[in-house]
């Protein structure tokens, strides 16, 4: 299947793209800058030259392809449903799939699925409208499809590298906000990526969380980051004040208490998360 991917030069957008090679796809890629052309280029990509705003660029390559995958991370909700708006009105009732994130769900009473209430942080909030207009085109022929990655790790690890990892490295012990009893719904980069590949398949209008069915606690997570950065055992509890000051907004979102399940994608798509200790690979071991 001819497939057009944004952000692909990105964390999610790299491991995507390689899922999707390995699995006999023909994969364009929006390339902003020549560094990111030649990354998804590497990957087996082509390249296709634009930025988010570039609205004429999406619709046209999404009109090329057979599928589309819109990884790359808006600034605003008002920049996402105008790419989103360009790639529907390109695919037209080809698979379009959509990355949101299990954020917006706030906290969650137990093990949650996709059916939880709404809570989101700041940070999240405007992603509701956005995913609502997306899933409405399901009414219109399209045939959109929402994944909501928990948080992620393997590979760059990218966001606990730079809020937990780095610091923590810096500082001589890795924070960890309140007593860290809060969960985590981690997921490996490379099983989100075969997730997407899995979802070009699904029903219009379907919703799927990105997560491995693990979810340890913030405090488990900072003590296996502490330890692959030569930092056994040191972490430094902060207040979520002391943690909004030192990581801005997303200090809200680290401090949610998640834990959900996949057993909806297992069940329709047949995906099954492969990396089940994120423990372990936190901690480089």
């Amino acid at each position: 299947m001819k497939t057009f991917v944004t952000g692909g030069s990105g964390y999610i957008g790299k491991a995507t793209i390689s899922a999707l090679v390995r699995h006999g796809h023909t994969v364009e890629a929006l390339a902003r800058t020549d560094r990111s052309a030649d990354t998804v280029h590497a990957l087996g990509a082509t390249p296709v030259r634009g930025g988010l705003g570039d609205l004429d660029v999406l619709n046209r390559a999404a009109a090329r392809a057979e599928a589309v995958i819109h990884l790359a991370q808006a600034t605003t909700g008002a920049e996402d449903l105008a790419a989103a708006t360009a790639l529907q009105d390109g695919i037209g009732g080809g698979p379009y799939l959509h990355t949101g994130g299990t954020w917006v769900y706030g906290d969650t009473a137990g093990v949650a699925d996709e059916t939880a209430p709404w809570d989101p942080p700041s940070i999240v909030a405007w992603r509701k409208p956005v995913e609502e207009a997306v899933l409405a085109r399901a009414r219109q022929g399209g045939r959109p499809v929402v994944i909501r990655p928990g948080l992620l790790y393997g590979g760059e690890n990218r966001l606990i590298d730079l809020f937990y990892g780095t610091p923590g490295k810096e500082a001589g012990a890795v924070p960890c906000i309140g007593d860290g009893g809060n969960h985590w719904p981690l997921v490996h980069i490379d099983d989100i990526a075969e997730l997407y590949v899995a979802a070009l398949r699904a029903e219009p209008g379907a919703e799927y969380l990105g997560v491995g069915g693990t979810n340890p606690t913030a405090k488990d997570c900072a003590l296996a980051v502490a330890h692959a950065v030569g930092l056994d055992g040191k972490t430094v509890s902060l207040t979520l004040d002391e943690a909004r000051a030192q990581m801005g907004p997303i200090a809200d979102a680290f401090a949610l208490d998640q834990q959900f399940t996949p057993a909806r994608a297992e069940a329709e798509l047949g995906w099954s998360p492969a990396h089940t200790d994120p423990l372990s690979v936190l901690a480089g071991r």
